[in-house]
């Protein structure tokens, strides 16, 4: 059928709630308050925040954690406890025409990490980290490097993601068919489009054609 790039954070996998869980776990376990689990979910930006700078703030607002604790949450929390849902991974094996490939933003430990656990890396056929390419989303490089990684061409490829600037916009400046993953938003850019939303990863994947 072609290549099919994916985004991994809160596209095939629920980060958030992972991260989320792990950070309710870290607070209950120093005795800190429940209620500020939204305050490090802000200051994280799902992900998007840099880790120096979740970690600065974690350590002004917690002065009395240490820094490596702080460190180890944002490196491991969400690696540790992110799962695939189970159909999503139906919905993947469904797709063997396909030449499938992760293609994510974030640190390569990390978010190898989050591949291997959850079983990722026998669904699909490669991936590509930005920190290993030397290049993040939405750069048109990391797109031909994930293509380049399975030997196949971005020509009539299709990008699956939740982050308009991200996936969208980088999907649109390569003319590659876009799925945007609404998570519960509404679209909101004007100066580009997907070509289709789906409220959900499942309902995506449904999206791609198999004949």
């Amino acid at each position: 059928m072609g290549l099919l790039l994916m985004d991994l954070d809160n596209t095939l996998i629920d980060r958030d709630a992972a991260f989320g869980d792990a950070v309710a776990g870290f607070l209950d376990e120093r005795g800190l308050p429940a209620g500020d689990l939204p305050w490090v979910m802000a200051a994280d930006g799902g992900g998007f925040t840099s880790r120096a700078a979740v970690a600065a703030a974690m350590n002004a607002r917690f002065p009395h954690v240490s820094s490596t604790a702080i460190r180890g949450l944002l490196d491991t929390g969400a690696a540790n406890r992110v799962v695939l849902a189970p159909q999503v991974a139906d919905e993947l094996r469904r797709l063997t025409g396909w030449t499938t490939v992760i293609v994510t933003n974030g640190r390569t430990a990390q978010q190898r990490a989050k591949i291997v656990n959850t079983g990722l890396d026998r669904l699909v056929d490669g991936w590509v980290i930005s920190e290993q390419a030397g290049h993040r989303k939405p750069e048109p490089e990391i797109f031909r490097a994930a293509a380049a990684t399975v030997g196949a061409s971005l020509d009539g490829a299709w990008m699956i993601g939740d982050s308009a600037h991200a996936d969208i916009a980088g999907a649109a400046g390569l003319g590659l068919t876009s799925i945007w993953v609404a998570n519960g938003r509404r679209w909101t850019e004007s100066g580009y489009q997907p070509a289709h939303v789906a409220e959900d990863i499942v309902t995506a994947l449904r999206l791609v054609p198999t004949s």
